[in-house]
């Protein structure tokens, strides 16, 4: 799905002014073992979004349409 986004950036910045998407798992939390990321409740399948200024309707086309990609 990551990688069907168009306008989320794949970044781990957070704050940030544009929207950003994220799989903890294999990225910022990839040091963890198993039991660790149970603890922190990081799932294989768990994407992190953070939204940024853009256009609401664009944010949720581009998520609908990546969905849809990987279904």
């Amino acid at each position: 799905m990551i990688n069907h986004v168009e306008l989320f950036s794949l970044l781990a910045n957070v704050g940030d002014a544009k929207s950003l998407i994220i799989h903890p798992k294999s990225t910022t939390h990839a040091q963890l073992n198993d039991e660790q990321l149970a603890t922190a409740g990081i799932t294989p399948d768990l994407i992190r979004i953070s939204v940024g200024i853009e256009n609401v309707d664009d944010l949720i086309a581009d998520l609908s349409q990546a969905l849809d990609a990987v279904d």
